[in-house]
């Protein structure tokens, strides 16, 4: 989002003090990050307020995602390498869905780097491909996958995993990849329990990686902060290009930042489901990737997958196999 490098005085070497977000301190010796959408959709709208934070604090930042978008519509010369896209302005594709394309000419309009790169819908080899291709073209020395909700931290076992299959596909995909800082963001606690989530497990899960040394902490966007105001305003210019599928988790963020609680409704697609708005949806929970994928407990069964519907079938199978799952526990507070 810029070509100004991060200024390196005052970096700690250690990630353990309470006065420097641990966020921050694992990407502070980062030159160029790539920002990437891990589930698809709007997914890369959650990384906005991280990439304007980084952008002030002098780093490289570069914008990609899992596209849930019709790719094969895209000319020829929009595509840089197999399974990498770099969606412009003026790109043409689908009118009706195209959120790459949204983000980029909101950037555009605020006098950002425009260029958002979109990734199809494949498998773990092709998409490891498609991001160690990037990484290079572009020299990043940091990769954190975003995700819009936090089921990308689901291991397995747990007694509903979400929406499995593009979060999984990009962590397996960039755990292979010999990149120095790997990291895994989340945004929108509480937002997958329309998918079935128990978000008890959730911080079960946060709990175990935090014994791990995996776990960077909760970091909160302050509202009236110039990255919670550019993200609101990047949300509602997405809803207005896509009006007919708006996204629920980043208005329901969006929403969270603005302080707002409990049934907020911004869109016809949740009438009839009662929403629970809160401040922990406006909340950071990262983790170092490895880390991550290393407590999953069936993230070697994708590897050698070349599409989507081979990463479905092998969650499938897996679950089938297990004997049992956790049982789910009501918060208790």
């Amino acid at each position: 989002m810029t070509h100004l490098h991060r200024q390196q005085d005052g970096k700690r070497d250690g990630i353990d003090s309470l006065s420097t977000p641990p966020l921050f301190a694992a990407l502070s010796g980062s030159r160029r990050v790539l920002v990437a959408g891990a589930g698809g959709g709007f997914d890369v709208y959650a990384g906005l307020p991280l990439a304007m934070a980084l952008v002030d604090l002098g780093a490289e930042v570069h914008l990609a995602n899992l596209a849930f978008t019709q790719l094969d519509l895209l000319d020829l010369d929009v595509w840089i390498a197999e399974n990498v896209a770099a969606v412009g302005p003026d790109t043409a594709g689908c009118d009706d869905y195209f959120p790459e394309r949204a983000l980029s000419r909101w950037l555009a309009g605020n006098d950002l780097p425009s260029t958002v790169y979109a990734f199809p819908r494949v498998g773990v080899q092709p998409l490891r491909d498609a991001y160690r291709w990037l990484a290079d073209h572009l020299g990043v020395d940091a990769i954190v996958l975003v995700d819009g909700g936090t089921d990308i931290l689901m291991r397995g076992d747990e007694s509903h995993l979400g929406t499995p299959v593009e979060d999984m596909t990009s962590l397996a995909a960039v755990a292979g990849l010999d990149i120095a800082t790997k990291l895994v963001t989340c945004l929108g606690f509480g937002i997958d329990a329309y998918h079935g989530v128990n978000h008890t497990q959730v911080l079960e899960n946060l709990a175990a990686l935090d014994r791990d040394g995996g776990y960077l902490g909760a970091l909160s966007i302050p509202g009236a902060s110039r990255e919670a105001t550019m993200y609101r305003d990047a949300v509602a210019a997405a809803q207005t290009a896509t009006p007919l599928r708006p996204s629920i988790v980043q208005g329901q963020i969006a929403a969270a930042t603005r302080g707002a609680c409990g049934d907020v409704q911004f869109t016809q697609r949740t009438r009839g489901s009662t929403l629970f708005v809160n401040p922990l949806m406006a909340i950071y929970f990262t983790v170092d990737l490895d880390a991550l994928a290393a407590r999953s407990l069936y993230l070697d069964r994708l590897e050698h997958t070349l599409d989507m519907q081979q990463v479905a079938l092998h969650i499938e199978e897996f679950r089938y196999d297990l004997t049992a799952t956790r049982p789910p526990h009501a918060f208790p507070h």
